[in-house]
């Protein structure tokens, strides 16, 4: 059986994590609105429970990929807050010294390995690590989180292919947050589950309440005990879905206003909240004393980020390898 959160300290740390991620993003959001963050900017906001359920059971050493959608992945892994708000808003002191931005983040430090804007981009890539993982015999894993849109790619395909085949030690995280951008899934593919393609290369797939943190980190724990078992890869969908728009700004007419007022019911910070509370794992004051915490995180981590220099002109083709 795989481990499950049950003690209270557990619980605390998974919902303060989903917490910081949270109020970092509204952060984001915030000084975007004001312009001191420029560019394109893809939120998670309401995906939380997915990077937190996920992130939570890795060890230092495992290797995480990314999207273009990857701030709280980046948190989830142990991310120095401070130096990734500097990278989105394009600073010198940033983990790319600003040169990466929002849809380009490394954390190597925290076994962040890269995040991408090319869509399902990252997953191939994990499995080049898995595979110095299963070399290594360390018990290494590699996990790469991804949108429903990467399953039309042709990467994807050939990637699944492989860890099947070569037994990778990876978990493939399909966030299913039902858009592909702007497209929904049922214009873009007549396989409504993602985890179906799984069972066509053999790999043992699971489809989940991405909106639920323990039915996430249930998931992913069980595909954690294979992958460092040497028993391959686990293919875990998670059913979730975006409460901001594709990029900030988006209008989002494509999305009916009855579908996101359904999801807002189901966001996963409040529902983890009342799950602790009904569970008397938490108080109030806990709770005020844990949003308060993340807040003050994040507005210094805006105030380093915001006075941090930008980075210097003869600095432009440095970090660059060809």
């Amino acid at each position: 059986m795989a481990k499950k959160a049950q003690n209270q300290k557990e619980f605390v740390s998974l919902l303060r994590n989903m917490y910081l991620i949270r109020a970092f993003e509204e952060k984001v959001s915030a000084l975007y609105a004001a312009r001191e963050i420029v560019g394109l900017l893809h939120l998670g906001i309401g995906q939380e429970a997915v990077a937190v359920g996920t992130c939570a059971q890795l060890r230092q050493d495992d290797y995480v990929f990314g999207s273009h959608r990857s701030h709280g992945h980046a948190i989830a892994k142990g991310a120095d807050i401070n130096r990734l708000m500097a990278e989105i808003a394009g600073r010198a002191t940033g983990y790319c010294a600003g040169k990466g931005g929002s849809m380009h983040i490394v954390a190597m430090d925290a076994g962040f390995v890269t995040a991408t804007g090319v869509v399902g981009g990252t997953i191939p890539l994990a499995l080049g690590a898995a595979f110095a993982a299963k070399e290594r015999s360390k018990g290494q894993v590699a996990v790469v989180f991804f949108g429903d849109g990467a399953g039309q790619a042709g990467a994807f395909h050939e990637s699944l292919n492989i860890a099947s085949l070569w037994r990778l030690p990876v978990i493939f995280v399909c966030e299913n947050n039902g858009y592909a951008e702007f497209t929904p899934l049922s214009a873009h593919t007549k396989v409504e589950r993602l985890a179906e393609h799984a069972k066509t290369y053999g790999i043992p797939s699971r489809t989940v309440d991405g909106n639920d943190l323990l039915a996430v980190h249930d998931a992913i724990g069980k595909a954690l005990k294979q992958a460092r078992a040497g028993k391959g890869p686990t293919f875990v969908e998670c059913l979730t879905h975006r409460l901001r728009g594709h990029y900030e700004g988006d209008p989002a007419k494509y999305r009916e206003l009855s579908e996101l007022a359904e999801w807002k019911k189901k966001d996963p910070v409040a529902r983890f909240t009342r799950e602790l509370k009904r569970r008397k794992k938490i108080s109030d004051k806990e709770i005020e004393a844990i949003e308060a915490e993340a807040r003050d995180r994040t507005e210094k981590a805006a105030e380093f980020a915001l006075s941090s220099p930008w980075p210097a002109p003869e600095e432009v083709d440095s970090q660059v390898t060809a």
